[in-house]
């Protein structure tokens, strides 16, 4: 067992917290009060590899592997869990599954462009109906001669109105209740009509849209995998994705911790720094441990995941345990703050803002429990698939 990064592993990560530093932080709070998406910032990101970082080199990614990529969105969420976020779902919910289930010629077509960042991925599974019960979806996708024609609505979709590229879910078997009769699509974004934007409590650097299908026809090589075999395609990304959000969860955390480690050693109360209280001492030695603990359930789902092993269970405990400990260490960092970690002239007040939401997507803290309960009674293969 070797609980060490390789050479390259620790490059990039060293890589990543460097431009973070330089090209993020700076602008966070910014962004952060602005809700502004900065644009500009992922040609920068993609310059470096960081669009693509897990994705072969053949089709214009960095060709690292996956752990590698879970350390680039750990270091990118420490500076703005907005960040973390695009690049989460544009490698985990897009590039990957369209290089997983894609063709050769969707792989050749689709993954480059996402790859060299040249465009953003979206996905749109969530509708304002199909939450946690994604099997309930209503966009239908009807055959039309050599193409298909797609109507409906989807509801928070992340980047979607910056997005290139969507992988999108509709019902393609109408007769067919629940996750059976649902299929992937690839689309562009001049086939997709963005509704509405969210106001969000938190991760205001990045953009959560509401998207319509007004009647589209979209050409027969546009499914992603096989007719009515979408659910699958959803499941298998979810898997992958929710490590990602642990990794998010992981950053916000991390960086929170940070923050009050270094306000209790400069901050004076009763003539002496607060880190000389027991009281602060106990909050940080707890922060530091359920970060440690998050860290290795992360890093070892990962790990299984490149390793080809099964890593729905782990990636479940993995998000739910690190989303949890985001929560919790974001008020403890507000806690030791006082008075200045209830105001915006310090950042702990938007990591827990931001640290909320990962008990939320790609599946809340219940749908893990669940997932990890079915698992661990043997009980996964036998019940309908638990979508997001």
């Amino acid at each position: 067992m070797d609980f060490q990064l390789t050479p390259d592993q620790r490059e990039i990560q060293a890589l990543t917290r460097d431009v973070a530093r330089s090209e993020i932080e700076p602008y966070a709070a910014e962004w952060d009060r602005d809700h502004r998406f900065p644009r500009e910032l992922y040609p920068k990101l993609a310059e470096l590899g960081l669009m693509g970082v897990c994705i072969p080199e053949e089709y214009g990614g960095a060709g690292a592997d996956f752990l590698s990529y879970i350390l680039v969105l750990e270091e990118l969420s420490r500076a703005d869990a907005g960040v973390g976020v695009t690049v989460a779902v544009h490698t985990s919910a897009v590039t990957l599954p369209i290089l997983m289930f894609g063709t050769d010629e969707q792989r050749s077509r689709f993954v480059p462009p996402l790859a060299r960042g040249e465009l953003i991925g979206a996905f749109a599974l969530t509708e304002a109906e199909s939450g946690s019960d994604a099997g309930s979806l209503r966009t239908a996708a009807t055959p039309d001669g050599d193409g298909w024609r797609l109507s409906g609505a989807k509801q928070f979709i992340s980047t979607a109105e910056h997005a290139g590229t969507f992988v999108l879910f509709a019902r393609t078997d109408r007769g067919t209740p629940g996750a059976d009769g649902v299929s992937a699509f690839i689309l562009d974004a001049d086939h997709v009509r963005v509704t509405g934007r969210e106001e969000k409590l938190g991760l205001n650097s990045s953009v959560t849209n509401s998207i319509a299908l007004d009647d589209v026809l979209v050409a027969r090589d546009r499914l992603l995998h096989e007719e009515n075999r979408g659910f699958r395609v959803a499941m298998a990304t979810l898997d992958g994705g929710r490590i990602g959000i642990g990794a998010q969860a992981l950053g916000i955390a991390q960086a929170a911790y940070d923050a009050a480690r270094e306000y209790a050693l400069e901050r004076r109360q009763f003539g002496r720094p607060i880190a000389e209280f027991q009281a602060v001492q106990w909050k940080l030695a707890d922060m530091a441990t359920e970060i440690d603990a998050a860290r290795l359930l992360v890093y070892r789902a990962a790990w299984l995941k490149q390793q080809g092993e099964p890593h729905g269970e782990a990636g479940a405990k993995a998000k739910l345990f690190a989303s949890e400990v985001a929560r919790r260490q974001t008020a403890e960092a507000i806690q030791i703050f006082g008075g200045y970690g209830f105001t915006k002239e310090f950042p702990v007040e938007r990591y827990f803002r931001d640290a909320k939401v990962t008990e939320i997507y790609e599946g809340t803290s219940e749908i893990q429990r669940l997932v990890i309960a079915r698992s661990i009674l043997g009980l996964a293969e036998r019940s309908v698939p638990v979508p997001s």
